[in-house]
């Protein structure tokens, strides 16, 4: 219970038990956020509802994120890291089930935000919490093997979830089947051993207060050009999440199931593959050069961009040649993960590290996130109409709808483009901002004054 000092320098010694309960966790985080992108068809046409008002579903939940994740982010820097995350994944698990209970549009809305809330908790706590248990030279890979629950959360929601309606005739049973594992793991959450803060840090860190930490935090230039190619990059992946399921069904005409399947290896089993091999990589990449780990960043962006550009304007291919093409883009995409996230943790203070992270999602949700969905359904309604104006008909049919969805789709790669143009100026002043990381550490640390920050 409370917090465990060790070394500075060296990885606590609870560090990998814990970071397997926080992989849990945020397995079942994106397990639950991606229900609603899986039957968003049945919902559509139960509800009757356009692909604007589907994006403003993913919208709500992204823009609520957002907000609740600054004070959030302060009262994990302030606070108790375990009890926020315990208290929060009751929250988003319990409010998960009553999704399944919603009978309109309005309704299924409101419920999604109060999940949002719930799930804003986690992130910076967590990533704050990883800062502290593993040294810097071990923290990308740490940050990629908890950044697994993003693919494998997505695979297992892509991989089940069809199956759940179909053996249950209803789009309402996964969410009911999804609140369980969560409650079970709020329960442990309570029972981490905390490291002290900055525990896994070469030099010791000033225990004063720190005034005006949002103003601290954004005035460090790397950071604000990572939060510009998060809010690029989330918009890209927000979009992709939320519509590839019905896009495969319209445009391909694949069933639900198959259509999640196919969705799961893009999103989800290059999540495995990137996560784990551009961990490893981003590291080796450190140690070379102090930023490394960007411009392989970058690199990534560029292949994703050209690949996810490639794979929609090959129009309609074989669904094979489809999702192999787009899932190669999609398996360098996850690299940003590993490289961006541990790029933040180099830049800002220890006792920052979860305002900095909360900051970093309200941008990247906010208008990353946020505007992803919305901006793809609206660009697809119009689109659809585009395309019935252009061939004379006279009502909407499902087939404008494929073309439209289809065809906004090209949001992605664009977006992709624009992260890879941030990082690369995000990378140009990285060295000298974690530089002077470090050296704000030893000049606030009276006990240590005068010595030389080593090189993370």
């Amino acid at each position: 219970m409370g917090e465990t000092s060790i070394a500075a320098n060296q990885q606590a010694t609870n560090a990998w038990r814990v970071l397997f309960l926080l992989f849990l966790a945020n397995l079942f985080n994106f397990f639950d956020r991606t229900i609603p992108a899986i039957i968003i068809e049945p919902i559509r046409m139960e509800w009757h509802l356009s692909d604007f008002q589907l994006g403003i579903i993913g919208t709500g939940f992204t823009l609520v994120y957002a907000i609740a994740g600054l004070p959030l982010g302060r009262m994990a820097d302030n606070g108790s890291r375990r009890k926020l995350m315990g208290w929060g994944l009751a929250v988003w698990s319990g409010l998960t089930a009553v999704n399944g209970l919603a009978g309109n549009f309005w309704t299924f809305l409101l419920v999604r935000m109060g999940v949002g809330i719930g799930e804003a908790s986690y992130a910076p706590a967590a990533n704050s919490l990883i800062g502290d248990l593993f040294p810097a030279h071990k923290r990308a890979r740490a940050m990629g093997i908890f950044m697994l629950g993003l693919p494998l959360g997505l695979l297992l929601a892509f991989f089940t979830i069809g199956a759940m309606v179909q053996a249950f005739g209803s789009w309402r049973a996964p969410f009911f089947i999804a609140a369980v594992p969560g409650l079970i793991l709020a329960v442990f959450m309570f029972f981490i051993r905390e490291p002290q803060r900055g525990a896994a840090e070469s030099v010791k860190m000033s225990r004063e207060k720190i005034h005006k930490p949002i103003r601290s935090v954004l005035a460090i230039p790397t950071f604000r050009w990572l939060v510009l190619a998060g809010l690029a990059f989330n918009f890209a992946t927000y979009a992709c999440n939320s519509f590839m399921v019905p896009m495969l069904q319209r445009y391909f005409l694949l069933p639900l199931q198959e259509a999640a399947m196919a969705t799961g290896l893009i999103v989800g089993v290059t999540g495995l593959v990137g996560l784990t091999a551009g961990g490893w990589v981003a590291d080796k990449l450190h140690q070379r050069t102090r930023n490394g780990r960007l411009l392989f960043a970058a690199f990534s962006m560029l292949v994703a961009a050209l690949t996810t550009g490639y794979a929609l304007h090959a129009g309609r291919i074989e669904i094979g040649l489809f999702v192999a093409v787009f899932s190669v883009g999609w398996l360098f995409s996850y690299n940003f993960y590993t490289c961006v996230y541990t790029a933040i943790q180099d830049v800002v203070q220890p006792r920052l590290r979860a305002t900095a992270m909360a900051l970093f999602f309200a941008g990247l949700y906010l208008l990353g996130g946020g505007l992803g969905p919305v901006v793809v359904g609206l660009l697809s309604d119009h689109f659809a109409h585009a395309a019935m104006y252009a061939a004379q008909a006279g009502q909407m049919t499902e087939a404008f709808k494929a073309v439209g969805l289809h065809d906004a789709m090209y949001l992605i790669p664009v977006a992709l483009g624009f992260a890879l143009v941030f990082l690369v100026q995000g990378s140009r002043c990285f060295s000298r901002d974690a530089e002077r990381m470090r050296e704000g550490m030893v000049a606030d640390a009276p006990e240590v004054q005068g010595a030389r920050p080593s090189v993370a």
